[in-house]
């Protein structure tokens, strides 16, 4: 699973997500991809699952692109610990997807295909989304 090398801080705030994306918006890669349509913490299993998802379905044909890396640690204290006592252990990492943001990015592939993938792919994201194709796509 994907998870940053070094930090230079190993727990961080919560944050709120807010505004839409301005990077990471258009197809830079392949022709077909996957987009957020609403915010949330994607973490970087759900991020496993679907390209696991997409590489079973294209038998490991085309190419893939994961446009997104989760860098953010989420803490978590252990079952049946009382307040206090500190920050918990670092649990997960997520990333914080804004709407409009390029999850993954597909290329060399048909298009029934594609499409095929990248829904099977959405269903393991906990964000809406939606499939772009690069001749129909408009920001």
């Amino acid at each position: 699973m994907l998870a940053p090398k070094r930090a230079k801080y190993r727990k961080q705030q919560k944050g709120t997500i807010r505004g839409k994306a301005h990077k990471g918006v258009k197809l830079s890669f392949g022709e077909y991809g996957l987009l957020a349509q609403e915010r949330g913490l994607v973490s970087s299993r759900q991020i496993e699952a679907a390209r696991r998802a997409i590489t079973h379905y294209t038998q490991r044909g085309g190419r893939l692109w994961i446009r997104i890396f989760p860098h953010k640690p989420i803490t978590k204290k252990p079952a049946e610990v009382g307040m206090g006592g500190g920050k918990g252990d670092v649990f997960e990492f997520v990333v914080p997807v804004k709407p409009g943001r390029m999850l993954f990015e597909m290329g060399g592939v048909t298009k029934d295909i594609a499409l095929s993938a990248l829904r099977l792919a959405s269903h393991k994201l906990n964000v809406k989304t939606k499939i772009a194709i690069k001749s129909e796509y408009e920001i």
